[in-house]
């Protein structure tokens, strides 16, 4: 997975997501890594970590998108979508190609 898409896609997921794991699981990654990854979006500023003072697992956090996270995510998915149109459009022309041969 590239950096972009892998931002894009702990973004997307980051507020809705219960534990590291569970978005480590369904990203099929490590959870060091999702955790590296939070870590620098929260860095960047991006995304904010909130601790639930109430619960007894202490290191539960709620993340949550900043503006700046949500620019991000916006740009990044932009930039995703004309990538995955251009892989289209590529691939729309060698099956005309393949056509054109039969």
């Amino acid at each position: 997975m590239q950096n972009e898409e892998l931002t894009l896609s702990v973004l997307r997921k980051i507020e809705i997501i219960k534990s590291q794991k569970s978005l480590a699981d369904e990203l099929s990654l490590s959870v060091g890594k999702i955790n590296y990854v939070i870590k620098a979006l929260v860095a960047k500023g991006l995304v904010k970590a909130e601790n639930f003072f109430e619960n007894k697992n202490k290191n539960q956090y709620k993340y949550l998108l900043t503006k700046e996270g949500i620019t991000a995510k916006i740009n990044l998915t932009q930039k995703f979508i004309e990538r995955k149109k251009a892989e289209y459009e590529e691939l729309t022309k060698e099956m005309q190609e393949y056509k054109i041969e039969l």
